[in-house]
């Protein structure tokens, strides 16, 4: 009972932290291009969508650190166990964001803040771009730490216990290398769908279309490419984690027995951990073998296989995760990555026939499928995490150990329903901060005398 109840708490307060890490990676990357463009151009306009924008980030990541920390109280508070066997390599990763990471994206988001009318106009502009790389710095070391749970490496057991001893190894990762390039790029698809999605309401209510047109075919220039290599980097992952976590590709196509070549289906009934004989409605020949060995023919070893040589290697236990979840989370996120790419390319084409502005039909279309890159990384996050049930960490700890033996029932159902509460109150506060201050005006051109004056500091 413990155990299931720490997983949904763990799993609602990472989930929801999770909204609030790509925004925040995109934003700033795109903030940083909007103020380039400004450096360069000298055109006001970058300024402004500059400072609007900036907005919008500046939120994000007050509203992102605020879940981050209940997240770490929430993590310490039931996983002591987990942290009491793995904090020797745990610890290192969120040691380094801790102290590199976010104290760069933090130093540097207050000295753009504040810096505008203080700063020479480079070194202003190196601070956002400091700002963004402080963000995927962060994204790193976090990645590292959780890459290393799906596939442990570069680490030495003593007295029972892994122990660092090749800190590269967590860097050089093959989990790490592809899961952080799909991080970065997911981050990119969602602040470049926020972007577009804010623009388009602009325009659909006649505000400055000049302007937003700017905002809009930047997000689309960047969305396009973006879920395109999303979409590529996620099958080579795929490969990887056939390779080392091969119990959860075949719980994403509830594979239950060996197959060469595989079909992947497009849509089944059944198949789940209590039935499976699967009736599949749509398949594509050879496309999981694609998807899992990058070959035409190759093989996906079944789930039942599986089970019996992990039981004889770990001893007797289940160690098939939520075959449902895994296999439409991985649909979920292929099926809505599609959307995306189709919708950006429909942009783009818009762009190029110049009618962009004027598209009542492509603009509410923009507006709405802001929600897709949030759903997107959530079944990202249930296919990552789910599939590695019921290890904690890959084949060193299960997860039915990790948890707290001091931990009460009562309390984590007491912490679950306050979490619940704060999260609910910070989503709420976030959202009318986002509704607010993305519907706003953009402030005001400045005068062509007042050109080369300093830019007043934003008043937040």
């Amino acid at each position: 009972m413990n155990v299931d109840l720490a997983r949904w708490e763990f799993g609602f307060v990472t989930v929801n932290h999770f909204f609030f890490v790509p925004i925040t990676i995109g934003l700033a990357f795109l903030t940083a291009l909007l103020q380039t463009a400004w450096y360069r151009s000298k055109n006001d306009q970058y300024l402004r969508l500059t400072r609007f924008f900036g907005t919008l980030l500046v939120i994000n990541v007050a509203i992102g650190v605020v879940t981050g920390l209940v997240q770490e109280f929430q993590f310490g508070m039931n996983w002591g166990a987990y942290s009491r066997l793995v904090g020797n390599v745990f610890g290192a990763p969120l040691a380094m964001e801790g102290l590199a990471a976010f104290f760069l994206e933090s130093t540097f988001l207050g000295l753009w803040l504040f810096g505008w009318d203080k700063l020479p106009r480079r070194v202003h502009l190196l601070t956002i771009w400091a700002v963004s790389f402080g963000s995927v710095l962060s994204a790193a070391f976090i990645m590292a730490a959780n890459s290393w749970m799906q596939h442990p490496v570069g680490y030495q057991m003593v007295n029972g216990k892994p122990q660092l001893n090749d800190v590269w190894a967590l860097f050089t990762n093959p989990v790490f290398v592809w899961g952080y390039a799909k991080v970065l790029l997911a981050s990119l698809v969602t602040g470049a769908a926020v972007m577009l999605a804010v623009s388009a309401w602009q325009l659909r209510h006649g505000r400055e279309p000049e302007v937003f047109t700017l905002s809009a075919r930047l997000a689309l220039i960047v969305l396009v490419p973006a879920i395109l290599f999303t979409m590529l980097v996620g099958d080579e992952l795929g490969v990887i984690e056939a390779r080392y976590q091969p119990m959860k590709i075949a719980a994403a196509e509830a594979q239950w027995t060996t197959c060469q070549p595989c079909s992947f289906s497009l849509f089944q009934i059944g198949g789940g951990n209590n039935d499976q004989t699967p009736t599949e409605i749509i398949a594509i020949p050879h496309l999981l073998s694609l998807l899992a060995t990058n070959t035409w023919n190759g093989k996906v070893i079944g789930l039942t296989p599986l089970q019996n040589q992990y039981a004889a290697k770990y001893g007797p236990g289940y160690y098939v995760p939520n075959v449902f979840i895994q296999y439409w989370a991985m649909r979920v996120m292929a099926y809505l990555a599609v959307v995306v790419f189709l919708i950006s390319v429909w942009g783009l084409w818009l762009i190029r026939r110049k009618t962009l502005a004027t598209s009542r039909l492509f603009l509410w279309v923009a507006v709405w499928s802001v929600v897709l890159p949030f759903l997107l990384n959530t079944a990202g996050w249930f296919l990552t995490e789910s599939g590695r049930q019921p290890w904690i960490v890959q084949g060193i700890m299960l997860t039915r150990n990790g948890i707290s033996p001091t931990v009460s029932t009562t309390w984590i159902w007491i912490s679950l329903v306050g979490f619940v509460v704060l999260y609910g109150a910070i989503a709420t506060v976030d959202l009318l901060l986002m509704l607010k201050y993305s519907r706003q005006q953009l402030p005001p051109a400045r005068a062509e005398a007042d050109a080369d004056t300093p830019v007043p500091a934003v008043q937040y």
